[in-house]
């Protein structure tokens, strides 16, 4: 059996372009009859997050995705360069399941409390994606849905009244503990994961109040 397609191009390690920044050719008028019907990145990126729950991330390639979608592993290179880009389009939709607080939500409810929602609303989707986790630090987050939770986590720390080196050190403290979380949101229960929320939380609320 061939390799799969793509398994020599690059890796997130190497240098490339997140597909968030790429800058694709449009493919000439007389070709684009010769696309695969049916096909576009919406419904590729939701295959995508199937596969990567149903096989997990170390089984995901191509060729499987091609195979569950109907067609060559070729075709699908009409809508993404690389197997990497497929990643971060899902890495980004699975972020895109993230119930995020509104404009007005720390003034009314207090932002400890919104802080505590955002970090379990996190954890639900790290459970609910394993593969989120490992993918968050191998690519940049920098799709709109990774955009908009990084949004509402900075109107929280708005609300908190940090600023300064204080406020960069606590965005840095809870973006590393929410990022880091990931490989044992599993093995741990939610109750000892909202014990460590609780302890960020009041540790920032003394720094606030110091």
């Amino acid at each position: 059996m061939s390799a799969d397609p793509d398994e020599t191009r690059t890796g997130p390690d190497e240098t490339r372009t997140s597909v968030w920044l790429a800058i694709r050719p449009a493919a000439p008028a007389r070709r684009r009859t010769e696309a695969p019907s049916g096909l576009d990145r919406e419904r590729i990126t939701t295959a995508t997050v199937r596969l990567l729950d149903t096989e997990g991330l170390t089984r995901f390639s191509m060729r499987r995705l091609a195979a569950g979608l109907g067609v060559t592993a070729m075709s699908l290179y009409w809508y993404v360069d690389t197997r990497h880009d497929l990643l971060e389009l899902a890495l980004d939709r699975a972020l895109g399941e993230l119930v995020l607080p509104g404009p007005g939500e720390p003034g009314q409810q207090g932002w400890p409390t919104a802080l505590r929602g955002l970090a379990r609303e996190y954890r639900r989707v790290l459970a609910a994606h394993p593969w989120v986790a490992p993918l968050t630090a191998a690519y940049p987050n920098i799709g709109p849905s990774a955009r908009a939770f990084d949004a509402a986590l900075q109107q929280l720390l708005d609300a908190t009244g940090l600023t300064g080196g204080a406020r960069t050190g606590v965005h840095l403290a809870l973006s590393q503990f929410l990022h880091g979380c990931g490989g044992m949101v599993r093995r741990v229960p939610e109750s000892d994961f909202c014990l460590a929320v609780d302890v960020l939380v009041a540790g920032i609320e003394a720094k606030a109040t110091g």
